[in-house]
């Protein structure tokens, strides 16, 4: 094994790109499809943790790695999770089980406002856990040029794990934002961590944008 191969390797801002997942209106608010139904007790009860993180410590986060990303010229992309079609029946086997279905140009399919898309940033719909499988997103990548992946967003656990081992087995070399991801409760968001080291290179926010900063400095 080379000794010198190392995930612990800063992103290279020419070939780098911040990748968005699932931040979207279907279960980042609590009016948000995945809540439906449900009585605000029920939601405080059940994900209040998660939407509290998110709108106090994730969201915020993500925020500052976007303008970051954005004004060191680094590539700003988004999944959600909608369907191709009104009535879902493109959806995985597994979403279907999981009664997931967010309807082609729904409101739920639409990024939070508070790090909505540029005029000319990428937005990919996904049907699965991880956005390698539904999607062509490793072509997109591969054609702007990207090694670098700096991910960040929702689940921790589901499909941000997801995604970090498949980006990882496709020979990305990924930078989970840790503070700019959230998921249902703190003991899942760490043990999710802990899992996926063995992966990827975990920094905080204030650690990837100076990192940024200090590599981007014509910005």
């Amino acid at each position: 094994m080379n000794s010198a191969l190392s995930r612990e390797v800063e992103i290279d801002p020419n070939h780098a790109a911040l990748l968005f997942i699932d931040v979207q209106h279907y279960a980042a608010r609590p009016d948000g499809g995945t809540y439906k139904g449900l009585s605000d007790t029920e939601i405080d009860q059940r994900y209040g943790y998660f939407l509290a993180a998110m709108r106090d410590i994730a969201v915020p986060n993500m925020r500052r790695l976007q303008v970051a990303c954005r004004r060191g010229g680094i590539e700003v992309l988004y999944t959600v999770i909608e369907s191709l079609t009104a009535d879902g029946r493109d959806r995985s086997l597994d979403y279907k089980i999981s009664g997931i279905h967010v309807p082609k140009g729904s409101l739920d399919a639409r990024v939070l406002d508070e790090i909505a898309p540029a005029e000319d940033e990428i937005v990919i719909p996904k049907t699965s856990s991880s956005v390698f499988i539904s999607t062509n997103i490793d072509y997109v990548l591969r054609n702007l040029g990207v090694r670098s992946l700096i991910v960040a967003g929702v689940l921790t656990d589901q499909c941000i794990d997801s995604a970090v081992r498949d980006a990882c087995d496709l020979g990305y070399l990924v930078t989970v934002a840790t503070d700019a991801c959230a998921t249902h409760s703190r003991e899942r968001h760490e043990w999710s961590l802990r899992n996926n080291r063995g992966y990827a290179r975990q920094r905080t926010t204030a650690e990837l944008v100076a990192e940024i900063e200090r590599l981007t400095p014509h910005t």
